[in-house]
């Protein structure tokens, strides 16, 4: 089993560091820590979370964290988790 980051989420992620916490370093990386331990700990706790709200595929959940989303993908065959990234959940309307 492997955990792999998309691009995608590594970019959201960076902005959401630089522009939700402005300089607010210590609460940064302790979103980020929190993040990477939830995101670490996914596998297994799989059960747990919910089909995405925005993909249609059965493979896709969402981990909510937060006020933010955070879909991702398991990849049966390879025995992968993308997490395909991060969305705020005050910006964006259903």
């Amino acid at each position: 089993m492997k955990i792999v980051n998309s691009p995608l989420y590594t970019e959201q992620l960076k902005l959401i560091l630089l522009n939700d916490f402005q300089g607010d370093i210590k609460a940064a990386k302790s979103f980020k820590l929190y993040l990477d331990t939830i995101i670490l700990n996914m596998p297994t706790k799989v059960k747990k979370y919910k089909k995405s709200l925005y993909f249609n595929d059965e493979n896709i959940k969402d981990i909510e964290h937060q006020g933010f989303t955070i879909p991702f993908y398991y990849d049966l065959i390879n025995d992968t988790y993308v997490v395909l990234g991060i969305i705020s959940n005050t910006n964006y309307n259903l």
